[in-house]
């Protein structure tokens, strides 16, 4: 397929949008309006944050794409204290720069290290009185964990499990940043962010699922605005593949106003019209960022985890607007704590004994809408644990 340079897209107008406080990889990322692509006004942004100024408040994972644009925003609405938990050094140090640039009066404190380290967990809330959290920390990369499921359950179930335990003991409320891949999931990284979800809820917290943020670091538009520089044939895995998609600042908003919704648990989603073709996004960034040449568009086809479409939530689940107009209050079906504690102990077990097979089992014991993919299905058969108990 050979896209026409001329192919235009209708001019949307949206006034009074926030900057983005971020350094994408690309830079060009960044000048783009997605909200043509969108072809809808941004969300709704929360307006009564007082709890957040009051607080002193956590990020994990707080060097990613949401977790660093989560972390200067709430750098301007200057709470009491902010503690920014990363556990890459790199991302860790930029994050610290451009904190330092944009605002050098912060009263923020930078720690090295990851949410697999309960003393480490234990020693921050401690310190700190922290009483919120947002989770950011997590294993996403779909077709890479699909060849690593041990290591997507030990961070993202386990790594969820330390934090949710030491916040609980703290009495420190937990914002858990979820996706649309934990429902009826086909890969394991929606599975182990399913139980990310089912642990939080357990104890307290809120979750809160978004789909695909719109210019995030390895997300599709990276990979695209990557290939459009380099001039190379755009690639996408199926014409029919659609997914939920929103900005960056959009993202940070709905976290925002999901640490607000009163009366946790709470599992939330935004109130997002339907999902977009990851095709007209290919279209779209080619016409925008090379609008002078042809960018060629090929298909190939689903990779292992890979949805044709992703959901917001499941035919089980049921939805009714929440407090904030962005979002959507999902009651979802729950496992009793014991249910919930013994099937996590089963599958640590077989996670320490490196036992991908009894590993899948008991994931799916806590997923039942969880398909496997036969990458996952064949390292199962294959198993061979190497670890005593």
């Amino acid at each position: 397929m050979r896209l026409s340079p001329a192919h235009s897209y209708p001019l949307i107008t949206f006034t009074n949008l926030r900057p983005i406080y971020t350094s994408p990889v690309i830079p060009a990322l960044q000048s783009i309006d997605w909200h043509r692509f969108l072809a809808r006004p941004p969300l709704p942004s929360p307006s009564d944050l007082a709890a957040i100024h009051d607080a002193s408040i956590l990020i994990t994972g707080a060097g990613g794409s949401i977790g660093s644009a989560l972390a200067l925003r709430l750098a301007e609405l200057a709470p009491a204290h902010l503690v920014l938990l990363e556990s890459s050094e790199s991302r860790l140090f930029e994050l610290q720069r451009d904190l330092s640039s944009n605002f050098p009066r912060a009263n923020t404190t930078f720690v090295l290290g990851n949410i697999d380290h309960p003393a480490l967990l234990e020693e921050i809330f401690s310190i700190h009185a922290l009483r919120i959290v947002f989770h950011a920390a997590a294993y996403k990369q779909v077709p890479l964990l699909e060849s690593h499921p041990l290591a997507a359950i030990e961070n993202n179930v386990f790594g969820t499990q330390n934090l949710i335990s030491t916040a609980s003991t703290h009495r420190a409320r937990v914002i858990l940043l979820s996706t649309d891949k934990a429902v009826v999931p086909a890969s394991i990284m929606g599975a182990t962010k399913r139980i990310a979800e089912l642990i939080t809820l357990a104890a307290g917290g809120s979750v809160l699922r978004l789909g695909n943020v719109l210019a995030s670091r390895d997300s599709v538009a990276e990979v695209f605005a990557t290939g459009i520089a380099r001039r190379e044939t755009i690639v996408v895995t199926d014409p029919a593949a659609r997914r939920y998609f929103l900005t960056l600042d959009e993202a940070v908003d709905l976290l925002l106003a999901a640490a607000v919704e009163p009366n946790p648990p709470v599992l939330l989603a935004p109130a997002l019209p339907a999902p977009h073709f990851v095709a007209d996004l290919a279209r779209f960034m080619a016409c925008t960022l090379a609008p002078d040449r042809e960018t060629r568009i090929d298909f190939s086809s689903l990779r292992p985890g890979d949805k044709e479409s992703e959901l917001l939530w499941s035919t089980a689940e049921h939805v009714r607007p929440a407090m904030m107009q962005s979002l959507l209050s999902i009651h979802s079906p729950q496992p009793n704590q014991i249910d919930l504690r013994n099937a996590s102990c089963s599958l640590r077990a077989a996670v320490d004994t490196r036992d991908v097979a009894a590993s899948l089992e008991f994931l799916r014991n806590l997923v039942p809408d969880y398909t496997p993919s036969s990458v996952i299905l064949s390292l199962a058969a294959t198993s061979n644990p190497r670890v005593s108990p």
